[in-house]
């Protein structure tokens, strides 16, 4: 029953915005932190951003900082992922995911690493081109 569902995705031009969104059903999505990976094409995954479960930590790698801006309405149960100054490098699917069986759970600790997620969406694609 737990789910999560991405969208917003879609074909921009190089320094132009996307917004996309992470809606949660199924579970209660206050108690956990939320991170944003991405997988471009022949490309390992990786994670993006992430950000706790009361909002007060957010993490983004450094390929994002600056241009990028996570957050979350845990009354919508849902995070966001704003997305400006987008480069030809930034196309990829983009996914939503949460380690609900993780110590850290709540928290952006080791937020890189894959292993832990036990829960993703089916991904929304960015095409970042002119």
């Amino acid at each position: 029953q737990l789910q999560l569902v991405e969208s917003g995705g879609g074909l921009v031009q190089p320094g132009g915005s996307l917004r996309l969104s992470c809606a949660a059903s199924g579970f209660t999505m206050d108690h956990y932190g939320i991170v944003w990976f991405r997988q471009a094409p022949g490309k390992e995954r990786e994670g993006v951003s992430c950000i706790s479960s009361d909002g007060d930590n957010r993490n983004y790698i450094h390929a994002v900082t600056g241009r990028f801006t996570i957050s979350r309405d845990n009354a919508k149960n849902t995070v966001y992922l704003q997305m400006n100054s987008l480069r030809p490098e930034d196309t990829a699917v983009y996914y939503c995911s949460v380690r609900t069986r993780h110590t850290y759970a709540s928290s952006c600790y080791n937020w890189i690493s894959l292993d832990d997620y036990d829960y993703w969406g089916q991904g929304t694609r960015v095409t970042v081109s002119s």
